[in-house]
């Protein structure tokens, strides 16, 4: 393997999946899968953040295989989901600000709890996955001008899974970093603990995200 396509094979997508991790597009699902693991163990906890992760680095491969099938077309779908996530996290946020935010935490905590915690986890890692963070464009554009070029072959559809899967891996990996170091957890703690007791600031940045990812999707459109 040459050092170009090691360099956008992994290391661009490592890259720009820890950088997607605090983008405002991809904090929106941060958010509310911290609030999932709310009140679970330590062994809970990295589990069901592992099968997160590991779900959704798969799910976004396989949509890079979708983006090297269609081309173009992708973007069109990507900004539908761009707008849908946005509409989402404004909705929850709006919800919070009109003081319902008690409805909002139990919907998103002990709602899900009830369903086994590895198909909670394996479900939210294929939904948030729909939600490639706006860094991710530079590496569509190259996956689809790949596939442009070369036509849809088989090198080109296994590139576009690899590319985009460890893109997804990364862009999980830093909540299972906060799982395994105390400092780090003690900070995903006081994010969670955060929301809970400042229901109306939460809220807002919700309401906040949710319009920038709308606005994202439709500049890009």
């Amino acid at each position: 393997m040459s050092g170009t396509e090691l360099w956008s094979l992994f290391v661009l997508p490592f890259g720009l999946g820890l950088f997607g991790f605090i983008e405002p597009c991809s904090l929106g699902s941060t958010l509310l899968f911290v609030k999932y693991l709310e009140g679970r163990g330590k062994s809970a906890m990295l589990g069901e953040t592992s099968l997160f992760m590991l779900t959704r680095g798969a799910f976004i491969g396989a949509l890079g295989v979708l983006a090297a099938l269609v081309g173009g077309a992708f973007t069109g779908l990507q900004q539908g989901a761009w707008i849908a996530f946005g509409m989402i996290y404004a909705a929850l946020g709006a919800l919070m600000l009109a003081g319902h935010a008690g409805r909002v935490m139990v919907a998103i905590g002990p709602r899900l709890s009830r369903f086994a915690g590895r198909r909670a986890a394996a479900g939210l890692g294929v939904l948030f996955g729909l939600n490639i963070p706006a860094c991710a464009a530079p590496l569509l554009a190259a996956l689809l001008g790949t596939a442009a070029a070369r036509g849809t072959s088989g090198g080109t559809l296994a590139s576009g899974f690899v590319s985009l899967a460890v893109f997804g891996l990364a862009l999980s990996l830093p909540l299972v970093v906060a799982v395994l170091i105390p400092r780090a957890r003690a900070w995903l703690e006081q994010l969670t603990r955060w929301g809970s007791r400042y229901p109306r600031w939460a809220g807002l940045v919700l309401v906040l995200l949710g319009a920038w990812s709308i606005r994202f999707g439709l500049v890009v459109g």
